[in-house]
């Protein structure tokens, strides 16, 4: 099984390279936000006691995100493995998420961070603004408040994950194709 992280600060092309690789490779697509989301609108167990949490306006324990991971792999046995999109955020996560994987059998095989500079991103996000109708898109002031809160968190998981070995950067300007090629040769290289 292949499964992968992709890491990269707001406006870096997350979004657009994982579609396409999960449509060339046949990745499963686990987003924590789109867990939640539907563990919540499924009423399940893990999704009243997330509700619960995030109604009080507080973050959603580890655990109970990593329940949510393990159930997703749990319904997809037939995958040829998972991009994990948000998540980890921190070395504690990324522990916990290595310790899941290990009870079955399986591992993170490459953790992929996209390097693009803070300007590039800026002028990136502020374009994004003009038509995505997001508010987080438009000041200067909060996306570079976002870029810099990605920085402080991420580091420690890259970090973590360099440790094994498993870190690759990726340039993360050019054309869309251009990096998809650089990423495929990184995902080549380890499958």
């Amino acid at each position: 099984m292949f499964n992968l992280i992709l890491f990269g600060p707001p406006g870096s092309g997350k979004g657009t390279q994982s579609e396409k690789l999960i449509a060339k490779y046949s990745l499963k697509h686990l987003s924590t936000g789109d867990l939640l989301r539907s563990e919540i609108a499924n009423q399940t167990a893990l999704g009243l006691e997330a509700k619960k949490v995030m109604d009080k306006g507080e973050l959603v324990p580890d655990e109970v995100v990593i329940g949510m991971i393990s159930t997703a792999i749990d319904q997809n046995p037939d995958a040829k493995g998972f991009l994990f999109d948000g998540f980890p955020r921190t070395s504690a996560q990324a522990e916990a998420l290595d310790k899941l994987l290990d009870l079955k059998n399986t591992s993170i095989s490459i953790m992929l961070a996209l390097e693009v500079s803070e300007q590039e991103l800026i002028n990136r996000l502020v374009k994004r603004g003009e038509t995505s109708g997001r508010s987080d898109d438009v000041n200067v002031d909060i996306i570079k408040a976002r870029i810099n809160e990605y920085h402080k968190k991420t580091t420690a998981v890259a970090d973590y994950y360099k440790q094994f070995d498993k870190v690759v950067l990726i340039k993360g300007e050019g054309t869309v194709d251009e990096i998809f090629h650089h990423i495929c040769q990184e995902v080549d290289n380890i499958m």
